[in-house]
C-alpha cells in the first residue's frame, strides 16, 4: 500500500512538472499590440466570408503604421493577415501557437505589432498581459493594446466588416 501511494505521490509530481507555467508578461512603454482572431473559416480555409473580412482588415488597419505582422503558421491566419501584409509592404511571421505572447513582443519595444490568432491563443495573451475585459475572440473584433511611455496599459475595442 505504502508503494502505491508513493507511485501516485510521484506521478503527481511529474505532471505538476511537466504542467506548464505561463508567466506574466509585460508590454514595453511606447508598443502596441494590435490583436484580431482569423476570419471565418471552413476547417483551415477562409470562406468567402473570410476572404471578405481579411480585405476590411486591411481597410481597417490602412493608415495604422504597422512595424511587424505576426501569424500562426495555419493557413486560416496567413491569408486573414496577408491582404494586409501586402498593403504594408510587409511580411508574415510565423510563430508557433505556444506561449506567444512573449515570443511576439521579444525585441519590439516602441513597436507596432499585429497577432492574427485563434481563441487558443489570443484568450491566454490576454490572461498573461494581465488584461481585463474580454478577449477579442469573435470574427470581426480588432484590439488595440497600448503602453504609453509610462508603461500605463489601455485596451481599445473595435470592429470591422460584416
Amino acid at each position: 500500500m505504502e508503494r502505491r501511494q508513493f507511485l501516485t505521490g510521484l506521478g503527481l509530481v511529474c505532471l505538476m512538472a511537466c504542467t506548464p507555467r505561463t508567466q506574466s508578461v509585460t508590454l514595453s512603454p511606447g508598443t502596441t499590440l494590435i490583436v484580431v482572431r482569423h476570419g471565418e473559416k471552413d476547417g483551415d480555409a477562409l470562406t468567402s466570408a473570410g476572404v471578405a473580412r481579411a480585405e476590411a482588415l486591411a481597410s481597417a488597419l490602412a493608415d495604422t503604421d504597422i512595424d511587424r505582422i505576426y501569424s500562426t503558421s495555419y493557413h486560416r491566419n496567413i491569408a486573414t493577415a496577408e491582404p494586409l501584409a501586402e498593403a504594408h509592404g510587409l511580411s508574415i511571421e510565423t510563430v508557433p501557437d505556444f506561449d506567444v505572447t512573449p515570443k511576439i513582443l521579444a525585441g519590439n519595444a516602441g513597436r507596432t505589432i499585429l497577432w492574427v490568432g485563434n481563441k487558443g491563443n489570443i484568450a491566454p495573451m490576454w490572461d498573461v498581459l494581465g488584461l481585463t475585459g474580454d478577449a477579442p475572440l469573435a470574427y470581426g473584433d480588432l484590439a488595440f493594446v497600448r503602453a504609453d511611455e509610462t508603461g500605463r496599459i489601455s485596451v481599445a475595442m473595435t470592429r470591422f466588416g460584416s
